[in-house]
């Protein structure tokens, strides 16, 4: 074998296109004696002719069989383990979310006292608070209202009328 045939076979070979006729060619050939540079190669032939031819002894299976040991009915030991380290687990769950709480609590107390004594009194501050909410919405609104204006100048700008709608065909 030439080596430009022996190079398109390999190159058959190694992107698994070749048929069982050029594998067999391949195969005899590395069987020999082979050039320096494809001695790694001729290894890796010999290695699968040589997996290839080996068989298995009749008492392989009467030997896998006596090696394997059946457990015992009943709960065994590695259960117990596996129950432990899940118990373990939650134990660390737990403690991780009490002292979590503890220090969420240290960091943002709560008071459950009311800041009035005098129920009118907390009436006209409630008043006071919405009166300053309600004004901040009511100049929101002004502003969202220049912002409207905006986007229709911005439209006749573009050469669209007002109020129409784009329409995606």
């Amino acid at each position: 074998m030439d080596s430009l045939e022996l190079t398109n076979l390999l190159e058959k070979y190694w992107s698994c296109e070749t048929s069982l006729e050029e594998e067999q060619k391949l195969k005899d050939y590395f069987r020999g004696e082979v050039p320096e540079a494809l001695k790694e190669t001729a290894e890796l032939f010999r290695y699968f002719e040589q997996q290839q031819n080996m068989t298995v002894k009749q008492s392989f299976d009467a030997e896998v069989k006596k090696k394997i040991v059946t457990k015992p009915a009943g709960r065994s030991a590695s259960m117990y383990f596996n129950l432990a380290r899940i118990a373990a687990g939650l134990v660390v769950v737990v403690a991780a979310g009490y002292f979590v709480r503890e220090e969420v609590r240290k960091a943002y107390p709560t008071q459950n006292e009311d800041t009035f004594s005098d129920p009118k009194l907390a009436l006209e501050e409630t008043k006071k608070a919405l009166m300053m909410i309600s004004n901040s919405f009511n100049k929101a609104h002004k502003e969202a209202g220049k912002i409207n204006l905006f986007n229709e100048a911005e439209e006749k700008i573009q050469g669209k009328r007002v109020g129409e709608k784009k329409v995606n065909i």
